[in-house]
């Protein structure tokens, strides 16, 4: 059923069928939900608290489909075990001009280069406070995913990023702090180590006892990785995530001649390589989040199997369908 329906949607223009699709869940999340639980079936209980945060089982969704938390209701009838929204900005912003996603089928893969479209840190806060505020909150944790605004100069980013937080403080499970976007000019620049050195300490000090994690990209160079990861621990981070999307383009079928970051089946290898090297600077001091090119049971178990505390899917769920988080959790 999913490719008749993918090759309809694959007609349209690519940001025009992501608006498409979650303005349908978010118009009804419960009854979307419900049509898929039942479509999908029940999909087995795997609790873990990893970062600090009880998780249904170890497959998220990733931060980037939903930026909004618009379909928040919507993802734990997929079978999802965890849910992070964003990214978000302190400012709401358009983002990049259009076209700013494209697909790449022949390789399994989108470019995106959208530039932290959202509608701010405040709208998420006051989107999650009536949802639980009406006890409706989702059945599966939920996390904020934080950016930096396009407008705010790096030596401001600290508190752009505190900003959010405190908005979000209470109401989402933890944060993830993203400076390895490639779509916002000068962001990756925050994954500096003097620069992490600055931000870290404001964002844990303004989540208080929410838990932070820290992403970063798969096009660091190994030692930066070591950095990071030995920064995020010494200033009381939950734990990280790796990986974000590359500006590298090998392994592709297609030329799409695009800028922007690269998901999807070609990330894989790389990204796998870069989670080894930060679960080697982890070595064991805190948990590691695998993401990148996660579209079948064995991408997951490998993951795991090399020591991530849990995988987030985005790119995969694209090609493969909304039974793909069911099918990955049965599969572990």
């Amino acid at each position: 059923m999913w490719p008749l329906v993918r090759s309809v949607l694959f007609l349209l223009d690519a940001e025009h069928a992501h608006e498409l699709t979650i303005g349908a869940i978010a118009a009804a999340p419960r009854a979307w939900g419900s049509l898929f639980t039942a479509a999908i079936g029940s999909v087995p209980s795997k609790p873990s608290r990893p970062f600090g945060v009880e998780l249904a089982n170890p497959i998220g969704l990733a931060a980037g489909l939903d930026k909004d938390g618009r379909a928040a209701l919507f993802w734990p009838a997929l079978g999802f075990g965890f849910v992070e929204v964003g990214t978000v900005t302190a400012h709401a912003q358009p983002g990049n001009e259009r076209p700013r996603l494209f697909r790449l089928p022949d390789d399994r893969a989108l470019i995106n280069r959208m530039g932290f479209n959202n509608h701010g840190s405040q709208a998420l806060a006051d989107r999650l406070r009536a949802l639980k505020d009406a006890g409706r909150w989702p059945r599966v944790p939920l996390g904020a995913n934080i950016g930096k605004s396009k407008l705010t100069p790096n030596e401001d980013a600290a508190q752009d990023y505190v900003t959010s937080v405190t908005r979000l403080r209470g109401l989402a499970d933890w944060f993830t702090v993203n400076v390895s976007s490639p779509n916002t000019p000068g962001l990756r620049d925050l994954q500096d180590k003097d620069v992490l050195a600055r931000l870290l300490p404001a964002v844990k000090a303004a989540a208080g006892d929410t838990p932070v994690l820290l992403k970063l990209a798969p096009d660091l160079e190994d030692d930066a990785i070591g950095a990071a990861v030995d920064l995020a621990v010494e200033h009381g981070f939950a734990g990280v995530v790796a990986t974000n999307t590359t500006i590298t383009r090998t392994g592709l079928r297609t030329d799409p001649g695009q800028a922007g970051g690269l998901s999807g089946a070609p990330l894989r290898p790389l990204a796998r390589a870069k989670i080894a090297v930060a679960l080697k600077a982890a070595a064991g001091r805190i948990p590691i989040v695998g993401a990148g090119g996660v579209s079948e049971p064995e991408h997951a178990r490998d993951l795991l199997a090399l020591g991530c505390c849990a995988v987030q899917v985005y790119t995969g769920l694209i090609y493969e369908g909304p039974g793909l988080p069911a099918r990955l959790v049965r599969a572990l």
